[in-house]
């Protein structure tokens, strides 16, 4: 059975395509599961875990104002985020996650789930807001597989 990452890295491999990551809810599980494969220097260039609003704004360049007005966990906190990664990185790809893993900082606009996913290139950068179930552990492994997943499907 072909593990999804392995997938990913086949199609970012074939196409000549490299990414970089910035992860918040997951703390690196999307790195962590692209550098377990070998080889993976030909298309994965860097990772960050950007956990706190001073990581985000200091090391991707997200505007103070942005998380101000929208908050961490928001589409245009994940926009500016794979923007900032792909900036700095010089990649084709730039990946963003930011999200509310639990078991607290839920709220009733945001609650416990709520997980937002950007891709950055030089098309643009899209954004998808999900709302996973389970415990924290479950929400971080499903925002990692559906990121995977989203990059696989689209290219």
């Amino acid at each position: 059975m072909t593990l999804l990452e392995e997938e990913v890295a086949q199609v970012l491999s074939s196409q000549k395509l490299t990414i970089a990551v910035a992860e918040s809810c997951t703390g690196g599980l999307i790195a962590f599961r692209l550098t377990n494969i070998s080889g993976s220097s030909a298309f994965f260039e860097r990772g960050a875990v950007t956990y706190s609003n001073q990581a985000k704004t200091e090391m991707l360049g997200v505007a103070k104002e942005v998380i101000e007005k929208h908050g961490a966990v928001s589409e245009q906190t994940a926009k500016a985020m794979a923007e900032g990664i792909r900036k700095q990185s010089r990649t084709d790809l730039g990946l963003s996650v930011t999200g509310i893993a639990g078991p607290t900082g839920g709220t009733p606009g945001k609650p416990v789930g709520t997980v937002f996913i950007a891709l950055a290139s030089d098309k643009g950068t899209e954004c998808q807001k999900h709302l996973f179930q389970g415990d924290r552990a479950a929400i971080r492994r499903e925002t990692s597989e559906t990121a995977l997943r989203w990059i696989r499907d689209l290219l």
